[in-house]
């Protein structure tokens, strides 16, 4: 535990989804939670999903672009989530994919959806990404069956969204609408982030691991160092990133991770679990009854915006 101690403190912040009161609420948590000079030099990185479902994603964005001014000293890492991806995308904020290729071939795996969900048809969506125009679509089935709640808008939950920059879903006119400030972070949020040296508790003691931590995780049966070289060009090519909206697919670790040990943390999943170094931070997938969660490594603390409690396996 001593090693532990000395260790730098790594935070990983689950699903936002537009509540900002929730995402102040943990980050004062957190500060009080975690002697002041490791928090002064923590490093922080956002599992992405910042925006939808929650009535204040414009104030969320506002909240995230000011933190490296407050805390200088800390180390602030922004990853997309799907939603995240889908917003860039309808702002046209996307790399272009790199053979070239129209955004619009990678509708063609999908449109059997595309009149049940209603895609986006208005301004600027003949060369659109895939996710901007679901998005931005509205759906025609009304109600979520397996979350037991009728869609805001679309399949995404955007509207809330639109709405939080003062434009109705679907308009065009949000393009305009989002700040530039707010259309840079967008358009730098990072696929996958790696840190080496990062400490966590296990039931053999402390460990030294690598640590990646991707929106949804890596997918198994896949080559990991093409799925990696692939996350950080952001290949567009593709129009569903399963690493960043897989379900099964990226729930387990990789086997040839496990030569050397290393940290797998997610949000997405609608779950909080924990499983030896798989990390699945997501208690409030968006609910707006459920907790926003963080872990604090290397202690494994969960951290809530309702409360301060310590994990038990």
């Amino acid at each position: 535990m001593s090693e532990a101690t000395k260790a730098r403190v790594v935070v990983c912040i689950g699903d936002i989804h537009g509540y900002v009161t929730k995402l102040k609420n943990l980050w004062s948590n957190i500060e009080k939670s975690i002697d002041p000079s490791q928090f002064e030099t923590a490093t922080i990185i956002f599992l992405g999903d910042y925006c939808d479902r929650g009535p204040d994603t414009r104030h969320v964005i506002d909240f995230l672009i000011a933190l490296p001014s407050l805390y200088p000293r800390q180390k602030h890492v922004f990853l997309a989530g799907n939603h995240d991806l889908a917003f860039a995308a309808f702002l046209r904020l996307l790399p272009p994919p790199p053979d070239g290729s129209p955004f619009s071939d990678g509708w063609k795996e999908y449109e059997a959806s595309e009149e049940r969900e209603g895609w986006y048809k208005g301004e600027g969506y003949e060369n659109m990404y895939l996710q901007g125009r679901r998005w931005s679509g509205i759906i025609k089935v009304k109600f979520n069956t397996a979350k037991g709640l009728d869609y805001q808008g679309s399949i995404y939950d955007a509207e809330p969204t639109f709405l939080s920059y003062g434009v109705p879903h679907g308009s065009p006119d949000l393009v305009k609408a989002v700040p530039d400030e707010h259309k840079k972070f967008l358009a730098d949020l990072i696929w996958v982030h790696e840190e080496d040296d990062v400490f966590i508790d296990t039931d053999g003691g402390v460990k030294c691991c690598k640590l990646i931590a991707v929106h949804a995780g890596l997918v198994k049966g896949s080559d990991v160092k093409e799925q990696l070289k692939l996350l950080k060009a952001r290949d567009t090519r593709v129009p569903k990133v399963e690493a960043l909206s897989g379900r099964k697919s990226v729930w387990d670790i990789p086997e040839e991770l496990s030569a050397s040990p290393t940290i797998v943390v997610s949000g997405h999943h609608a779950k909080l679990h924990i499983e030896g170094l798989r990390l699945v931070i997501d208690e409030s997938g968006g609910y707006s009854d459920k907790p926003v969660a963080a872990i604090v490594l290397p202690t494994k603390k969960i951290i809530r915006d309702t409360e301060t409690q310590a994990l038990t396996e």
